[in-house]
Parts: structure tokens; sequence; C-alpha cells
């Protein structure tokens, strides 16, 4: 039985993966741009994910750009047949790093061409269109216009599934009104529970929510609270914030990122951490 199989499954796009994925993100250099620090160790992390059970992949080509890609395609090309690779759009890089929306039909194209021919693959599994009306939250607009653009690939068989990334209710209920959503890709942790409702909401629909920065966003005073439990358990911070993830709602992927194997096998021992509910009782209260 592999590091992630007791983490239990979840049906994304019409194939099962662990509810313990990873999160490529931090396989880019500083500031999710340019080449790692270190290629040799970035492969390594990636075939110890997979070689530990993980199944599903997070990932975009603006990481670098194209580098994150790259190194997926180096360290796991000829790829598991069971492997789920996940990747977004609507964002490309300036010289400078920054972060520059990219919703034009053109640009979603290029994008996804880029990641095909960076990952690979003739067809991507899955393709979050990320809503750029602010880059660090949720905000009101219409993605109508971009997300039919990319169910035009989707209907060219360039894509799978689609999903979203950084939108709200509304926007969530005017994509599915134009194509199937798989799965919602949102800042959610203990520290930030705005979306309680939308998780239990997707769950009875059986839309996978993918929760990102798990650690993120937390006062000293949260961190603390949140140290002093993972304390009591026997484990790390981040252990139990994944853990307490798993346990929230069953349609909670998690995809913790990390350029060190050491941190990959830490995280991937969070499933066994079961929280009491008084424990839970005490997380909860940080929020």
């Amino acid at each position: 039985m592999s590091s992630t199989d007791k983490s239990g499954a979840f049906a994304l796009g019409g194939r099962a993966v662990k509810r313990l994925g990873y999160g490529a993100m931090q396989l880019a250099g500083p500031g999710v741009f340019g080449p790692p620090r270190d290629r040799d160790a970035a492969l390594a992390v990636l075939r110890e994910a997979v070689a530990s059970g993980v199944n599903h992949i997070d990932t975009a080509d603006f990481y670098g750009p194209h580098v994150t890609n790259e190194i997926i395609r180096k360290a796991l090309s000829p790829y598991p047949d069971d492997l789920v690779i996940v990747t977004k759009v609507s964002v490309r890089r300036g010289e400078d790093g920054s972060w520059i929306p990219a919703f034009s039909p053109g640009e979603l194209t290029a994008a996804v061409h880029d990641n095909l021919r960076n990952l690979g693959l003739d067809v991507l599994d899955l393709v979050n269109l990320r809503s750029m009306f602010s880059t660090h939250e949720p905000a009101e607009g219409s993605i109508e216009a971009p997300l039919t653009a990319l169910a035009e690939l989707r209907q060219k068989g360039l894509v799978r599934n689609i999903g979203l990334s950084n939108v709200t209710p509304a926007q969530i209920a005017e994509a599915r009104q134009i194509v199937p959503i798989v799965c919602v890709q949102n800042q959610y942790n203990l520290a930030h529970r705005a979306d309680d409702t939308l998780i239990a909401d997707l769950a009875r629909d059986g839309i996978a929510y993918v929760p990102f920065f798990p650690l993120g966003g937390f006062t000293p005073l949260q961190s603390s609270t949140l140290s002093d439990v993972a304390t009591r358990l026997g484990a790390t911070p981040m252990q139990v914030a994944l853990a307490w993830l798993l346990q929230r709602s069953p349609n909670i992927l998690v995809i913790p990122g990390t350029s060190s194997i050491e941190h990959l096998r830490e995280n991937l021992q969070s499933w066994p951490l079961q929280i009491p509910p008084e424990v839970i009782a005490d997380l909860d209260a940080i929020s």
C-alpha cells in the first residue's frame, strides 16, 4: 500500500485521484520565476511523490514560466496511466516576474498549447481558468467570454475537463451554465473559512474543492494556536493543517507543495493523523 492510499480518493473529471496530491509551484525559482536552485532536487521530489502513490499533480505553465512543466515532463514522462495533471491558464509573466492577466481567446489558446508542448501531452486532463479580476482573492466579474473560449478548446479535444480558480459562487454558477465544472481552486484553510458553505454545495454536486495556501495568511496568534495543537498531537503544524482539510469534507483534495523530499515525506504523513473532535473545536476557533 502506497503512502497516500489511506487518504481516500475522489473522482476528478471522471478519474479517481488520491485526496492527497502535490502542487508543483515551488519547483520554479524564487517568486515562482526562473529555474530552481537545484534542478536535480526538483526532479527527485516529483519522482518520490509519484513513487509514494501521488496521482494528482497541480501545475501551470506560467510557473517559471515553462520551467515547472518542463521539469514535470523530464521527471515523469512517459506518465503513469493513473496520473492526473491539472494546470491553470489566464496568466502570463512579465520580464520582471510580474503576474499579468491573459484572458483573451488568443492568450488562452496559446496557454493551452504551451502546456501541451511543455508537458509533452496530446490532451490536457484538466485546465483551471483562473479569475484575474483580483490577483490575490476572488472578485466579481463575468467569466463568460474566457470560459467560452476554453470550452471551445475542449470541444476540439485539446482539454478533457475544465475547472475554476480564484472565483466567487456567482462566477461558478455562471460557468456551470456554459460547461461542466469538475473542480474549484480557492484559498481556504483554518484561518480563511469564507468558502465553508461553497464547499458543502460543491460536495452535494460531486465537484472537487482544491484549497491552496494551507498555511497562508495566518496571524501570529493563529500560528501559535496551530503550533500548540500540533505539539499536543505529536505532529507538525503543516501536518495538522492538511489533516484538518482532509477531515473537513470528502470532496476536498489537498495539493501541498515543496521542493524538499524531507518536507514531501512529512506532508504525505498527514493522512494518518486523526484529529479528535475536541481538538477540531480548538482549531475551528482559529478562524
